[in-house]
Formats: C-alpha cells, sequence, structure tokens
C-alpha cells in the first residue's frame, strides 16, 4: 500500500529525530569513557636474542645494542650535571620548604606532638647548585681529602645531599652511602671498612655518632649539615676530630678560586658510590658502583616516563638518597633539566603526622608531575583512602563502588573516564597534589589491588619497575601506556635479561606456557661487586667471555610473550613443609598485607610442619572497631592484641581474603599472634625501603614462633 506524503514526512521526521537522539545519548557515553589509550593488543615490547631456551631478551626499540648514557660525551655524573648546568642556569633547580614555626598539639590521651607550620618552596637555580657543589668540593680537597679516597654521607634526603654529593662528584672523591636510621653495629662496620677521613652528617645525626667516636679510629674530619640546635653536641667529639659546617667548607673552597682541585673529573670506569644496602640479614654489603653504571642505569629508567621529561616537570624527593631507586631518580631528572622540591614522609600530605592540622603538607604546595614511591607507602594510601569512603554516608559508599568497578573495566579494556576522573576521583588525585602524571614503584612487589586502586583513583598510570642495588635499580620499568597489572614491565634498553632454570624449586626455562627461573640481569648498569668481599662478588657476579657483567638476583621470574616480565617468587622466601609442598613467604606476605586489620605481617615456616603461622601489626583504628563489635570493650592496646576472640577474628578475616586471592590451603596461617611493637627501620625490624628483616623478627619474636608451633 502506498504511503501518503503526510505519513513519509512523520516517518522522515522520526528517523531524524532517532539519528539526533542517538548522537545525543552517545555524547555523555563517549566523553564518560573516553579516548582509547594506545595500547595495541598483544604489542612485543621485548625479544629474546636467539632462539635456544634461556636466551636473554631485550627491549625491542634498542635490541641491538645495549644503551650507555642519555646525552653522547655525558658518561658520568658530573658531567650529566655540568651539561644541565650549560644549558639551564636559571632554571630552578633544587627547593626547600619553608619552615613558618613550630607548635605543640596536645591529644587526647595527654601526649604533646610537636607540629610544623610551613611555608612556600625556597629554590636554588643549576648555577646556584653548581657553585655551591664545586665551592664544596674545593674545600674538602683544601683541608686534605684526596682523589679517590672514600668519603661517606650519611644525611636524610635534602637538598644539602646532592649539592654534597656533587662537589664530590666533581673532584673524583667516591661517596659511600649510608642510610639516616642504620643501627649503630652496621654504622661503624661501614666507616671501619671503607677507612673514611671524611664524614658529611646532618646536624641532628652528630649526637649519634658522638657516641661511637671511639671506634671510628681513623675518622678527622665531620662535616654538618643544616644548624646545630645545641651547642653542647660539638663537645661530644675528641680533639682528634674537626667539625665543620657545610657553609664553612664552601667559604673554604671559594677562596681557593674557582678552577678544579683535580687535573680532571672521574671516568665513567671510576667509583661514584659505595652504596651500603640495609639488609634483610646481617650487617650491610657495600655495592661499588661506577659512573658508568648509575648512568646507563639512570638512561634505561628515565627513558620509560612518557612523554619525556621536560622543564615544565616537578618531582618529590622523600625517599632515602641512600637507596638506589632515589639517586636514580633525582640524578635523572636533574640531567634533564627539572626540578626537585623536597619532602619527608612525615610532611608528605596534609594529613602527615608531622603537619599541623587544617595546614598544607608538602604535596599540596610542591604540585608535583613525577613520583617515585615504594608498596608500603602505596599500601598506606590505599588504606587511608578506603577508611575516608567508609566513614562517609552509606550513599556515597555505593557510588564510589559504582565508579571504581565502572573505571577499572574500562582500564582493563584500554579506556579512560573523563568525567569520573574530574568529578569523583579528582578529589582523592588532589592528595597527591593534583598534577602527578607518571608514579613508578619499586624497592619490593606491589599487590595487584593496590596498583590497580592507583591506576583508578589517581588518574595516572602507576607502573613497577624492578631492579636492585647491585644493577643500580635498572632491570625493567613497565612502559606507561601499559596498565596491565602485577607485571615488572620488559627490560630497559641498557639491561638484557636472562632466566636461568632452578631445578630444586621446580622451576626451568623449557616450563609451559612460559619460561621460568631466576632473574639474571646482565648490562652496563651492572655494578663492580661488593666492597672487600671478593668471595661474596664471586658468588652472585659473573662476566662472560665478552666481558659483560651479570648478576644473580635471587628472585624467580617469567617471560610473558609480549616480553614483560613477572616476579613469582625468591629463592630464600622459599620453605619446604612437612609433606613436600614449597611456600613463597614473600608471596603469601604480599596476598595477606591486603587485610583491613594489618599494618604489617611476616608469614613463618617450619620445614617439619605441615602449615605454616603469622605475626602480625594490626591496625590500631581498625582493631578498636572489631573489638568493639565482638564485645570487648577495653581500649589498652595490648589487652586487644593479647585476646584470643580478637585474634581468632583477625586470624579468619586473613584466611579468607586468602581464599579469595587464590592462595593454596597450605600458604594460608593456621596461627596468628598479634604484636604491640611497629616495625619500622629504628626497630630493625624492617629495612629503610620497609621490606622484612626475616631474620631479625625471627630472633625477637622466638618465644612467639614457638609457642605457636607448640599447640
Amino acid at each position: 500500500m502506498e504511503r501518503s506524503l503526510v505519513e513519509n514526512v512523520f516517518l522522515f521526521s522520526l528517523n531524524i529525530a532517532g539519528w539526533f537522539w542517538g548522537i545525543i545519548s552517545f555524547l555523555p557515553w563517549y566523553y564518560l569513557v573516553g579516548r582509547k589509550h594506545y595500547r595495541p593488543k598483544n604489542k612485543v615490547q621485548a625479544r629474546p636474542v636467539g632462539q635456544f631456551p634461556g636466551a636473554p631478551y631485550r627491549c625491542v626499540e634498542h635490541f641491538d645494542s645495549l644503551v650507555t648514557t642519555l646525552y653522547d660525551g655525558a658518561n658520568t655524573l658530573d658531567q650529566l650535571f655540568k651539561r644541565s648546568v650549560n644549558l639551564y642556569p636559571y632554571r630552578k633547580c633544587l627547593g626547600t620548604r619553608e619552615v613558618l614555626r613550630e607548635e605543640d598539639e596536645v591529644q587526647a590521651n595527654g601526649r604533646v606532638f610537636k607540629k610544623l607550620v610551613c611555608g612556600e618552596y625556597n629554590w636554588l637555580t643549576y648555577a646556584e647548585v653548581d657553585a655551591r657543589a664545586r665551592a664544596f668540593g674545593r674545600g674538602l680537597a683544601a683541608l686534605g681529602q684526596q682523589v679517590k679516597e672514600n668519603i661517606l654521607l650519611f644525611s636524610e634526603t635534602k637538598a644539602e645531599w646532592i649539592i654534597s654529593a656533587q662537589g664530590c662528584f666533581a673532584q673524583n672523591f667516591p661517596v659511600v652511602t649510608v642510610y639516616a636510621t642504620l643501627g649503630e653495629e652496621a654504622l661503624v662496620h661501614a666507616i671501619n671498612e671503607t677507612d673514611v677521613r671524611f664524614i658529611i652528617t646532618d646536624a641532628s645525626l652528630l649526637s649519634k655518632l658522638s657516641t661511637m667516636i671511639d671506634r671510628l679510629p681513623k675518622l678527622e674530619h665531620i662535616v654538618y649539615l643544616g644548624n646545630v640546635v645545641k651547642k653542647s653536641t660539638l663537645l661530644g667529639f675528641s680533639r682528634r676530630v674537626k667539625i665543620h659546617s657545610i657553609r664553612e667548607v664552601e667559604e673554604i673552597g671559594e677562596s681557593q678560586g674557582k678552577e678544579p682541585m683535580v687535573q680532571r673529573g672521574p671516568t665513567s670506569d671510576d667509583t661514584a658510590v659505595i652504596m651500603y644496602t640495609s639488609g634483610s640479614t646481617g650487617l650491610p654489603k657495600g655495592v661499588i658502583i661506577p659512573h658508568g653504571s648509575l648512568v646507563a642505569a639512570m638512561t634505561g629508567i628515565v627513558s620509560r616516563v612518557h612523554p619525556k621529561v621536560s622543564e615544565k616537570d616537578v618531582y618529590v624527593g622523600y625517599l632515602p638518597l641512600a637507596h638506589v631507586l632515589e639517586l636514580v631518580a633525582e640524578t635523572g631528572i636533574l640531567a634533564q633539566g627539572a626540578s626537585i622540591g623536597y619532602s619527608s614522609p612525615l610532611t608528605l600530605s596534609d594529613q602527615s603526622s608531622k603537619i599541623k592540622k587544617g595546614t598544607k603538607g608538602d604535596l599540596s604546595v610542591l604540585r608535583p608531575t613525577i613520583m617515585g614511591a615504594v608498596p608500603a607507602i602505596m599500601d598506606r594510601i590505599r588504606q587511608n583512602v578506603m577508611e575516608k569512603v567508609k566513614e562517609g554516608p552509606r550513599l556515597l559508599q555505593l557510588f564510589f563502588t559504582f565508579a571504581y568497578s565502572y573505571k577499572m573495566k574500562q582500564l582493563r579494556m584500554g579506556y579512560d573516564t573523563p568525567l569520573l576522573n574530574k568529578f569523583i576521583f579528582s578529589k582523592m588525585r588532589n592528595l597527591l597534589g593534583g598534577r602527578v602524571r607518571q608514579i613508578i614503584s619499586g624497592g619490593a612487589p606491589l599487590s595487584e589491588d593496590t596498583q590497580f586502586f592507583m591506576n583508578v583513583c589517581l588518574c595516572c598510570p602507576v607502573g613497577q619497575g624492578y631492579g636492585l642495588t647491585e644493577t643500580c635499580g635498572g632491570g625493567t620499568v613497565c612502559h606507561a601506556w601499559d596498565r596491565a597489572i602485577g607485571r615488572v614491565g620488559p627490560p630497559i634498553c641498557s639491561s638484557e635479561i636472562k632466566l636461568v632454570s632452578w631445578e630444586e624449586g621446580n622451576y626451568t626455562v623449557r616450563d609451559k606456557p612460559y619460561p621460568r627461573g631466576e632473574i639474571v640481569i646482565g648490562g652496563p648498569n651492572v655494578t663492580k661487586g661488593y666492597f672487600k668481599n671478593p668471595k661474596k662478588t664471586a658468588q652472585e657476579f659473573e662476566v662472560d667471555r665478552n666481558g659483560q657483567r651479570w648478576f644473580h638476583t635471587g628472585d624467580i621470574g617469567e617471560f610473558h610473550p609480549d616480553g614483560c616480565l613477572k616476579i613469582i617468587d625468591r629463592k630464600k622466601d622459599l620453605v619446604k613443609l612437612s609433606a613436600g609442598e614449597y611456600v613463597s613467604l614473600g608471596k603469601v606476605e604480599a596476598t595477606l598485607v591486603q587485610s583491613q586489620y594489618v599494618e604489617n605481617l611476616c608469614v613463618y615456616a617450619e620445614s617439619c610442619y605441615n602449615y605454616v603461622v603469622c605475626l602480625a601489626v594490626p591496625r590500631p583504628k581498625q582493631l578498636k572497631a572489631l573489638a568493639v563489635s565482638l564485645g570487648i570493650m577495653t581500649d589498652d592496646w595490648a589487652e586487644q592484641c593479647r585476646s584470643k576472640t580478637i585474634t581468632d577474628a583477625v586470624l579468619k578475616d586473613l584466611q579468607a581474603l586468602g581464599k579469595a586471592l587464590k592462595l593454596e590451603k597450605f600458604e594460608l596461617p593456621q596461627r596468628l599472634t598479634l604484636v604491640t611493637e611497629q616495625w619500622t627501620p629504628e626497630t630493625d625490624l624492617v629495612t629503610n625501603s620497609l621490606k622484612l628483616k626475616r631474620q631479625n623478627i625471627t630472633n625477637y619474636y622466638r618465644a612467639a614462633l614457638d609457642a605457636m608451633y607448640s599447640h
């Protein structure tokens, strides 16, 4: 039947209206979902250099040869910094926040805490930093420090750390680095083993040094950074040790003229740093790091920052500079003309323990664009955000859960969610200042839940990297566009990585679907070995017939088809139970630490038993809430930790979490002890990068561990 003109016009109008409505409906969806990330499916990021099992993998960008430097002709830390000074003399370089005043804050329990009220950042330009560093180096030389003679740097992370180090690099003084929280025995060991006559330290650490001065027979000079609050501190040193401020040494150097005191600067093969690792067992080992190795590692790591670092970038320095991750990160920032603003874990955010309530933390003022982080800090950020969400109205919790789940699904598919980012996640992003565009995590494995949480809530890629002090922190780093979780990325351009079968652990390079084995890293970023420890060096380092150095990490990994590495185990953490099953303690800990009740934990196993036990540091607020829900009305922290009812409830939660996250039954702890001590570097139960000192924990809690196995 033929339609009339009126019917045709009506149907045409409906079609037009349908198309119009479709477009209108699509636009909000388009802006909600956003544009697709550049993440080609199954894109190869690294591939083996041969067809045989166990062949080394290299990144595809520099497959034919490994990279040694960021810029031709700049092969040392001194040359890299000189280049930046020549190119960017008036750019902001190092920033320190002004402390306006310190106030006492009385807590509900009557305790008094010191809180800081801080102002803006004061900046030194590249030219100003260079002038101070070179004057400082000349001053040390005038006082008697010799070329290629070790000098120890014992200080918190701050601008003067970098100024001092650059002054030493310019004069070719190898810098011995130790953590500011290192125990007395370990510190004495590092100072005496390296034969230093000069120590550069914080003014606040002078009293610590004064207590051990009689055990440091070769020490002649101490240079302190900052101001001495109590002049009596200087009286604790013997007359043979001369005390100088950094400014006094700079003035001595300025009086020597502007020419360097050395005939030439360091070469790439000269030692830049002897870095003492905090060590999870025994006394720390000094790793000998040449200039060339640090430059190579830095080159590989910063090349994974995308877009490239520019003068607009600001990095926040708060991790220990005695840790290779922070040293390489700051070196890379300075090599590219960006700026570094200094902070500390105690003043980082508005909620940090040293920041007065109602005033701004360092991140809010500095507003960095790039951050380095360790898993322990990101786990805390995640827990704090989730606490805030749980404290909010029920409707807000439901909406956050929906938004979180929705964005997580979109990220898995390669999409972003601009509207959710702006209206829901922007407040969380502001916790880091609101401008962070990339975070690189290292130092320890990052849990998959935490990695996804940071990607979702902070609206920037959070990728893992993998490396060790022995490889200058270099090994692998995830590409910014790769949002896959649980992996540490492909090899950097200055490293190649191979797997070596470990038959005892049942990991081989012939395994299917992925080759597995001990991770061995080779390349110009591999260091020379351990200071005055040839036996240990021979055990863990090797040189192939081409002269390339390799380091055996002790970590177990697997390569995925796209060339990305995943850490799946560690040889030292593997315990065989009486029934024959192998338990990876680190794997179990990384899973269970996600519990809402746990701040930190250590899993322990005896080979003569068929189950594992656990020590846990509970979270006070959550433990108190649990006690109330169980009808236990006590505010005494120790009583809560001793309560069998509370302990059983936390153990049940850990077991349920483990099952949900696919742990095997034999991996779930069957006994639990809640401990009252906080595990900090000061207690010597964790390292400065917050890794467990397993042997120290075992020794300290021996009675509790024995009790858990005795019933």
